[in-house]
């Protein structure tokens, strides 16, 4: 069957209304339009290009024109164009319908897959539609600008266009979810996330990525996405300054907040001290902060708070009176350092213990 019959079936009535509109020299009814426009519905459902079938109406009317008076030919292009008009607007409709319930569809599938709110089994089906096959492990990239973006929007484009250049049709996943960009891929493929890390990064205009851990079947793809998820909300709380963060380098954090009392109690007892100083501890917790981010060099440290290296060694001396803690000492940095990564996780000493 060549692509030109099928067209032709949804024709029906269209020769009868050319005639009838050019011996009368009217406009098409109402009626005549919708009837057009369902078969242009039809087409559209049926999968037919419009293309096929605007060249099947200007067949049927040139079939038509030879039966046609001279004075009513005068007026078939008027007519031809009056029905291919009606009849591209119900297959258009037809398609824009198509478009919703497909992107529906799509978001729905998502939303599953993200939150694991639907059969496991169920959910494996609907994936090889999206192009995923969840039997295999995946990891997922979450990327979080200075503001929310969609589907749609230039900067989810721009994204979506390097994936695409670079690795084709692979099979990978890139969706908005809350305002922030994410991508799932495969776990044997790590150089997908890595590129959309650097693509999101910039076209975010610096915002941050986290990566997941790649884990198996569509459960994995829900734990992925927490790990990242998770990993962003604690670089935000610790203040990391890393553009791009795995969840595989963070997983310290996690067990050191598991038991919260502890957690309360170790930075009440080590750090609670800090709060007989002139100021409040805040000053030297922020010193102990900065130390300990620059591997505990005092110079080093001492630039990033704009202070003289005699001032920090002072806050040194300072704190380790109050506490009793040497931060020069290597034992007794790594109580004081857990104690000051609790505090950062706890929000003190601006909350309470």
């Amino acid at each position: 069957m060549t692509e030109r019959e099928p067209a032709e079936e949804y024709l029906e009535g269209y020769a009868e209304i050319l005639a009838a509109v050019c011996a009368t020299r009217r406009r098409l009814t109402r009626e005549e339009r919708e009837a057009l426009g369902a078969l242009g519905e039809r087409s559209a459902e049926a999968g037919i290009g419009l293309r096929a079938l605007v060249r099947a109406h200007l067949s049927a009317a040139q079939r038509v024109r030879p039966g046609l008076s001279q004075t009513a030919a005068e007026h078939l292009l008027s007519a031809v164009e009056q029905a291919v008009d009606a009849f591209a607007e119900g297959h258009e409709r037809a398609q824009h319908l198509a478009v919703r319930q497909e992107e529906a569809a799509r978001r729905e599938f998502i939303d599953d897959l993200l939150h694991g709110r639907s059969d496991l089994g169920r959910l494996a089906e609907r994936a090889e539609r999206f192009g995923l096959l969840l039997s295999h492990a995946h990891a997922v990239a979450v990327a979080q600008g200075p503001e929310p973006y969609s589907d749609g929007y230039a900067v989810t484009r721009s994204v979506e266009s390097s994936l695409v250049a670079r690795f084709g049709n692979r099979r990978i996943l890139l969706t908005t979810k809350d305002g922030r960009l994410i991508c799932v891929a495969p776990a044997d493929e790590p150089e997908v996330l890595t590129h959309f890390a650097k693509q999101a990064y910039a076209a975010t205009d610096g915002g941050r990525v986290a990566i997941g851990r790649a884990h198996p079947g569509a459960g994995g793809v829900v734990h992925s996405y927490e790990e990242a998820l998770n990993a962003l909300a604690l670089a935000a709380r610790m203040d990391l300054t890393d553009p791009v963060l795995h969840a595989a380098d963070l997983l310290v954090y996690p067990v050191l907040t598991r038991d919260r009392q502890a957690m309360a109690e170790l930075v009440g007892t080590v750090l609670g001290p800090l709060r007989q100083a002139r100021g409040g501890a805040k000053p030297l917790l922020d010193t102990l902060t900065a130390y300990f981010d620059t591997g505990c060099v005092t110079a080093q440290a001492a630039r990033s708070l704009s202070l003289s290296v005699r001032a920090m060694t002072y806050r040194l001396d300072r704190i380790h009176r109050l506490t009793g803690a040497d931060p020069g000492d290597p034992v007794q940095r790594y109580t004081l350092q857990t104690a000051v990564i609790g505090a950062r996780l706890l929000d003190w000493p601006d909350q309470p213990l």
